[in-house]
């Protein structure tokens, strides 16, 4: 490989432990593909670490999507993600194909990865983005909840690459393939020089799996302050039953103890977006509203009818949740 000058766009693969590229990916090379377009069609590509030979396997994924160019790194030392291991090769790589926008999923491997890499490059991060753009001086616009969540900021990188981790379940996986001959370049491996200052030796998987839930959730019930007690998440559990949904809450039901907080969607929990999204009880901060707005439809139950998150709800019910719900509860 040669160096060039800054160009194009790179997006880091992730393998996840079930080994499948983690879904985030998909959702970053269609928005790279749009950003690409603005930028006069340069080329997205991917960057990938696996064991020998793994990297075919995801080979039909990538033609698929219509990535470019896959570099890859192979060696059994990738088996397990290690902070050093991963970022030195990868700087390696910035460093001579100059892409001009590096862009990783804010997964918990990601935002490890991330600013070691920056760091590393003497170039600046934009991190947990929920919005990315070109501006009309073609440098990438990064948007991001901003003083706890009170503002959305849009931040310019001024150095290259102009780096970016984006939530999951942000941007939307476009169903149409794209295929493209996609090239893949092998990169030289030498982890003899660098020092691996942490060993994984066992891994016990104890997330709760309704996180996962949320993730794939078609149909989410969200209770916020206003559900009050745990009489108030009951009662929501029981409607969520009812319709076959999965339960989530906004951080303040989370802080009052009424619900745990691995179902927390918004700013400081998960991102989701669901076909349908029934928000119970909630006032719409954008603390809460920043990772449920991608909802294909939104219905809002509040017994204020000034409360914001009537602002972005396609359907809203003025009234108190906890006459409503019994209504659709008891329903045959």
């Amino acid at each position: 490989m040669t160096s060039c000058e800054n160009s194009g766009i790179l997006i880091y693969a992730q393998i996840t432990r079930e080994k499948y590229i983690h879904t985030v990916f998909f959702e970053l090379v269609d928005k790279a593909k749009e950003l690409s377009e603005k930028l006069g069609g340069v080329d997205v590509n991917a960057v990938i670490f696996t064991t020998p030979e793994q990297v075919f396997e995801y080979k039909e994924a990538f033609q698929n999507r219509g990535v470019n160019k896959v570099f890859y790194f192979e060696d059994e030392a990738f088996r397990n993600y290690s902070t050093d291991y991963f970022s030195k090769h990868l700087v390696d790589l910035v460093g001579v194909i100059k892409p001009e926008i590096l862009l990783i999923g804010a997964t918990n491997q990601g935002r490890d990865l991330a600013p070691r890499v920056a760091a590393a490059l003497g170039t600046g991060l934009t991190a947990d983005c929920t919005g990315l753009d070109i501006n009309e001086k073609g440098q990438l616009a990064a948007t991001r909840p901003t003083f706890g969540g009170q503002l959305m900021a849009t931040i310019l990188c001024k150095t290259f690459p102009q780096m970016a981790t984006v939530r999951p379940n942000v941007f939307k996986v476009y169903r149409e393939d794209s295929f493209v001959e996609t090239e893949f370049v092998s990169c030289p491996v030498n982890i003899s020089y660098v020092k691996n200052r942490v060993e994984l030796l066992d891994f016990k998987k104890t997330v709760d799996t309704v996180i996962n839930d949320l993730d794939s959730a078609e149909i989410i019930v969200a209770g916020g302050k206003g559900l009050k007690n745990e009489k108030g998440f009951e009662l929501l559990n029981r409607f969520a039953q009812k319709i076959g949904a999965t339960v989530g809450a906004t951080r303040g039901a989370v802080e009052l103890g009424l619900a745990p907080v691995s179902v927390q969607i918004g700013q400081t929990g998960k991102t989701v977006s669901p076909k349908v999204y029934i928000a119970c009880g909630i006032s719409g901060a954008i603390q809460h509203t920043v990772g449920m707005t991608g909802s294909e439809y939104i219905i809002a139950i509040n017994n204020d009818e000034d409360a914001p998150i009537f602002d972005i709800a396609d359907t809203g019910i003025v009234g108190d949740v906890f006459e409503i719900l019994p209504r659709f509860i008891n329903e045959d």
